[in-house]
């Protein structure tokens, strides 16, 4: 039975993982409903992903790795060989589950990499391969905790840095990267919480991210959980805002950073760029070094899901657009690596440029 909490007793926790047992809120039904809803192996995790029930790449990543994890932890293997095999496909599979989001690829690129150097030891048998795999994914699960603090710290540091203004700053994001988007503390979101922890943010700004409303069902749900000071707008109030409001700087999260800088979010990011460049708002991009697609020489060769386009059609499956009207319904777009201030990092800041220096 999942479990159903009302709006004041809600937690902001994604992923609830403790012995074996994995657990995703519903970001579906937010803020209305928090409802947890079970995943019990690799299909629901695959799930989940798909329907957006989950959503932003660091936690897509933690729960398509989880759900592996309930999945193997029920099996009993009797050779290396046919655990490798049946590991590395589950991760394949999904792979696919959200396409243009990278981590899920990074951390099963690292996973199947751990799997070929337990797979050669001859000292080491399939079951303690099996621990061994597990264990990673629990050190990756604290890890992304840990690195968005990191993020928020070094983004926030950055920030009060750049403005060079005795005030307050205000701050704009768009879509959701906060506790929701990862296993806690959030990306860009967690820059904001650092911001208000050293008592520096006058305001924050989101945008309510149409077409599937993540700022403002999501973002606002964070803001106003945590008490920081936040205010909510329309997609298309952003120009008036940045020349009536005195924003200091944008921030915002990535599902995959290309080899040179460029950066695919979600779907309005590069207008808000092009918007900050023109009011010379610094534009600042917050993720971890799992974002960053080495492979991926530029937001050309990026793959962008396409979604349906009753998102666009329907709020509440109530038909707000005409019937028979085409829709084009792109989840992401890229925003070029020259509208780019910097990318906010676990290890620092870089510029767009400079990201070579983190290639491994």
């Amino acid at each position: 039975m999942a479990n159903i909490l009302p709006f004041n007793e809600v937690t902001l926790q994604a992923i609830k993982w403790e012995n074996g047992k994995l657990q995703v809120l519903d970001q579906i039904l937010l803020p209305a409903i928090t409802k947890y809803v079970n995943v019990n192996g690799v299909e629901d995790g695959w799930k989940v992903i798909n329907k957006m029930q989950v959503r932003g790449a660091p936690a897509i990543a933690m729960v398509g790795c989880l759900s592996l994890a309930v999945e193997i932890m029920k099996e009993n293997y009797m050779d290396k060989k046919t655990l490798h095999q049946d590991v590395e496909g589950k991760l394949n599979y999904l792979i696919s589950a959200r396409p243009t989001a990278v981590n899920i690829k990074t951390a099963a690129e690292y996973l199947i990499s751990l799997l070929n150097k337990l797979t050669e030891d001859n000292s080491i048998s399939a079951e303690e391969m099996k621990k061994r795999l597990l264990d990673a994914i629990d050190e990756m699960l604290e890890k992304d905790v840990s690195d968005n603090r990191s993020i928020g710290n070094y983004g926030a540091e950055e920030i009060l840095s750049t403005v060079h203004k005795d005030h307050l700053v205000r701050v704009l994001t768009h879509c959701n990267a906060g506790s929701l988007a990862t296993a806690g503390y959030g990306t860009a979101l967690g820059v904001i919480r650092s911001l208000h922890s050293k008592e520096s943010l006058d305001q924050a700004y989101c945008t309510e991210t149409r077409p599937y409303n993540q700022g403002a069902r999501l973002t606002s749900y964070e803001l106003v959980h945590d008490k920081i000071p936040a205010t909510l707008v329309c997609d298309d109030m952003v120009a008036a805002l940045m020349k009536n409001k005195n924003i200091d700087a944008v921030v915002v999260g990535a599902d995959r950073v290309a080899a040179n800088g460029d950066t695919a979010n979600k779907i309005g990011t590069y207008q808000i760029a092009i918007l900050a460049k023109y009011h010379n708002v610094p534009f600042y991009v917050a993720a971890p070094r799992t974002s960053i697609d080495f492979d991926t020489p530029s937001g050309d060769h990026i793959v962008i899901e396409e979604r349906s386009e009753r998102e666009m059609t329907h709020i509440n499956d109530q038909r707000i657009a005409a019937a028979g009207i085409q829709c084009w319904n792109p989840a992401f777009d890229v925003t070029p690596a020259s509208l780019i201030t910097g990318i906010i990092t676990e290890v620092g800041v870089y510029k767009p440029e400079d990201l070579i220096k983190l290639k491994k």
